[in-house]
């Protein structure tokens, strides 16, 4: 899922400064930015003097190049071995189009003298003062200044890649409500327009055409072999009545062709009733494994966690899932227990997790109905959650970071769940329920609330609720 990103490299210079700090920044950047996996692009030699751009001339021509290669790169790192020149980099990357990432060297103790001496320490106000005045958009990173070499530097450039990636990746796209709100969850309404105007485009369809389209599929199309093949292998349906193997497959093909048609990327489902009563199956199973081949599934058709979804998948490079806050885990007032009916990708289990038949939904329709929830365990990990809603025409979204503990939860506990730690859990959860979030959760393995939040608030102009 983790798409190797590519970078341009942009150099700024202050012309009185000495030429090899240019020299000595284009290898050190080009070192560390390879090292840590990224491609990158750079200006042919003697485009401008020394590589770098240190006037308005320079900037413009910096701009004409990027613009050749539009689509060949996905986020620019402004380096400073010096000073650098603003009046260069705002012509120069005004129109980028991507996320930008600003570097300035440190100045050594001992090489402070006229030859050796960088000021870029300096000059990076300058450059964060005109884009701000241009309303350039643009990340910084702690440390203020820092070499390439360091952890420090490797360190800011993962999490700027990551910035890239749900920046690009959700600038424009499409989401699929496959089905009505679930008729008993106001708690999951949305609002289009709001959406739209971030860039969000939502495709509605009704169940009908799920079911009519699974009608049409016999067991020997190469797809419903396919498909079989896939799902027996995927978790353990050693119970599930082999007549219920075949709508599963046949509904999951049919999602998987909707999918590819509409060019959707992402998904919520109407995961309930009539899944059950006409199809006599719960999709949890199939949502589960879109979730683990990098398609994003959110269940009960809760589009404003299908976006956070996308959002963290797209970070992490990882499966994202869609959870209940849902129990207390004893008097531990950090810990709660995250659970959903079987969504979560494989990947994100302890193991294979086993179908059985929906417990609740056979408790109100009949034993049989509900074939397609895949129980187990969420395995421990440090993880990044977050959720949005909408309202009066704004996207808008909390976010946070803890961990699924490796903490017992007793085996008659029904679905796939796990035990959270989060700090200050319980003023948390005040904010959030306060701030009129559901009770949905969305999570993704890793440390990216960082990044998250430098996506949301810069690029996307989502707006954030603080919950700490």
């Amino acid at each position: 899922m983790k798409k190797k990103l590519t970078f341009a490299l942009y150099f700024g210079n202050r012309g009185f400064f000495p030429e090899t700090l240019i020299e000595g920044a284009r290898k050190e950047v080009i070192e560390s930015v390879s090292k840590q996996g990224y491609e990158f692009i750079l200006p042919p030699e003697g485009m401008t003097k020394y590589g770098a751009v240190e006037s308005a001339d320079d900037g413009r021509k910096y701009a004409a190049w990027l613009k050749e290669n539009q689509g060949n790169f996905d986020g620019v790192i402004l380096s400073l071995p010096n000073f650098g020149d603003e009046n260069g980099a705002v012509p120069a990357l005004r129109d980028a189009g991507v996320p930008i990432l600003i570097q300035a060297y440190p100045d050594e103790i001992g090489k402070m003298d006229f030859e050796s001496r960088r000021d870029a320490f300096c000059g990076k106000f300058s450059i964060m003062d005109m884009f701000t005045q241009f309303q350039i958009p643009y990340t910084v990173f702690e440390p203020h200044v820092v070499h390439p070499s360091t952890a420090a530097f490797a360190d800011n450039l993962n999490e700027f890649a990551a910035v890239c990636r749900v920046v690009n990746g959700m600038k424009r796209f499409t989401v699929g409500a496959i089905g009505a709100r679930t008729t008993a969850f106001k708690t999951v309404r949305f609002d289009e327009i709001a959406l739209e105007k971030v860039g969000i485009t939502v495709e509605s369809f009704d169940l009908s055409e799920v079911f009519y389209r699974a009608d049409q599929y016999v067991d020997c199309n190469p797809k419903m072999i396919a498909k079989r093949d896939r799902l027996v292998c995927y978790t353990d349906f050693s119970k599930v009545p082999e007549k219920k193997i075949e709508k599963l497959c046949a509904i999951s093909v049919a999602i998987d062709d909707m999918i590819e048609e509409y060019k959707l990327d992402c998904v919520a489902i109407r995961c309930w009733t009539e899944m059950q009563s006409v199809a006599g199956i719960a999709p949890c199973v199939l949502l589960s494994e879109l979730n683990d081949r990098g398609i994003v599934a959110a269940c009960e058709l809760d589009v404003c966690n299908a976006v956070p979804m996308y959002a963290l998948q797209l970070a992490s490079g990882k499966p994202a899932t869609c959870l209940d806050w849902n129990n207390n885990y004893g008097d531990d007032k950090d810990k709660c227990i995250l659970f959903h009916c079987g969504p979560v990708a494989q990947s994100l289990m302890t193991a294979k997790g086993e179908v059985i038949d929906h417990k609740m939904f056979a408790k109100g329709g009949g034993a049989g109905c509900g074939w397609g929830c895949n129980i187990g365990n969420i395995a421990d990990f440090p993880m990044t959650f977050a959720s949005t809603r909408t309202e009066n025409g704004k996207l808008i979204a909390y976010l946070g970071e803890g961990e699924i503990t490796k903490d017992p939860i007793e085996k008659e506990f029904f679905g796939c769940g796990g035990v959270s730690h989060i700090s200050d859990l319980q003023k948390k959860l005040l904010k959030i329920g306060r701030g009129g979030f559901r009770h949905h959760v969305s999570i993704t393995p890793g440390n990216y609330e960082n990044a998250l939040r430098e996506a949301f608030q810069v690029y996307l102009k989502y707006e954030i609720m603080e919950i700490e």
